[in-house]
């Protein structure tokens, strides 16, 4: 039997940093991981760069059914906390857009941050080892698995959600989280590309490739970034991050967020009456963009000096406010995270205990608490980690 003070079931970004903040108290940790490599989502995040966090992380860019339990967590231990143990490791960072910070090399060097945390630490890490049985005893918590039997008082599960099955996802967590009668709110793909019904998916099929910076809008909620054409689809940062909040509705597009269509149109009339209003938008689109929009939207392709002004507003309305229907989303397979999972109030926002079973504790992506795109998800990992370790 290994006796722990500590098991941490994941070995991902929360999981690892949680367990390095633990066995810095003193307190004898192992974290136990089904995969072969540790901080397999991490290695792949942002690139292959790892957007570690963001300089504008606040309780405002998380969604939850609980918006307020995010709070303390962020409060304990924020963005600059982070950012200020990268830089004790000297990786070099950049911002990319909006706050968002990724390493300058690579995001192995995240991945070696823990590791090193928790070696210096005292921290065990074990690889392939897969969770059989979860029980609850008199001392702590008995687990079953494939490398042998483990006793501890504290447990944390760590597992991550649905998204990326390819990378390990499993159900695991929810599944503990049941077990010990802690409700698990429905789960769906979040930051995760959209897909089409086949009369617009063909014809954006023929430019996929293409990039446009748009307003993606849909429950209240719109995001002002690039917009990516794919063969199955659309996909972007705008994208991924307004499919969190959709719910099967239409998403309206503005195409333009930037410059007042109508306004451009009018100029362009009278300083270019004979230009067609196809080579016009070619101005202000890619030109196989703006060729697709004028066919799938059925645009007036004549010399802008035949449009009337009611014309001339009824183009730009269509172009600030392209409603699409998608058809779904591509699903866990490639989504970034996923929204729902362990109900946070089932859980102390201060500790991330369990409130009716003492010593057990969920933390990360597992958790009801799902970030923007952009390093907030992985603040999440970091908070909810540091809190949970200085009470494990």
């Amino acid at each position: 039997m290994n006796k722990r003070d500590v098991i941490v079931i994941g070995a991902g970004a929360a999981g690892l940093f949680c367990a390095a903040q633990a066995a810095a108290r003193g307190r004898n940790v192992e974290v136990l991981d089904h995969a072969k490599k540790v901080g397999r989502k991490i290695l792949m995040s942002g690139g292959g760069r790892c957007n570690f966090t963001n300089m504008y992380a606040s309780a405002e860019n998380f969604l939850s059914e609980n918006p307020h339990f995010c709070k303390s967590a962020l409060n304990q231990y924020t963005q600059w906390d982070f950012i200020a143990l990268v830089n004790d490791y000297g990786i070099a960072y950049h911002e990319k857009t909006l706050g968002q910070l990724f390493c300058d090399d690579s995001a192995s060097q995240i991945v070696d941050l823990l590791m090193s945390e928790c070696r210096k630490a005292n921290a065990r890490v074990t690889t392939r080892c897969e969770i059989l049985q979860v029980e609850k005893n008199d001392q702590g918590f008995y687990l079953n698995t494939s490398l042998g039997e483990y006793q501890c008082e504290s447990l944390v599960v760590a597992t991550g959600g649905l998204s990326m099955p390819k990378l390990g996802a499993t159900p695991f967590g929810y599944k503990v989280a049941q077990q010990f009668g802690i409700p698990v709110l429905p789960t769906r793909a979040g930051l995760v590309p959209f897909t089409l019904p086949p009369e617009i998916k063909a014809p954006l099929a023929e430019i996929s490739g293409i990039s446009q910076t748009v307003r993606a809008q849909c429950n209240n909620t719109a995001f002002v970034e690039d917009m990516l054409i794919t063969h199955r689809g659309l996909s972007g940062p705008a994208i991924l991050q307004i499919s969190s909040f959709w719910e099967g509705q239409a998403v309206d597009i503005d195409l333009s967020p930037q410059t007042d269509l109508h306004q451009a149109l009018v100029q362009a009339r009278e300083q270019q009456p004979n230009l067609s209003l196809k080579n016009y938008l070619a101005t202000c689109f890619a030109k196989r963009l703006a060729e697709t929009l004028v066919n799938i939207l059925a645009l007036p392709n004549v010399p802008l000096k035949q449009l009337n002004e009611k014309q001339l507003t009824a183009i730009a309305d269509q172009l600030h406010q392209w409603q699409i229907k998608p058809a779904g989303t591509e699903g866990y397979r490639t989504a970034e995270v996923t929204l729902g999972g362990v109900d946070t109030n089932a859980l102390s926002s201060k500790t991330m205990e369990a409130r009716n079973t003492p010593g057990l504790y969920f933390i990360g992506e597992v958790v009801d608490v799902t970030g923007w795109l952009g390093g907030y998800n992985f603040q999440w990992a970091w908070s909810s980690g540091w809190v949970a370790g200085q009470h494990v």
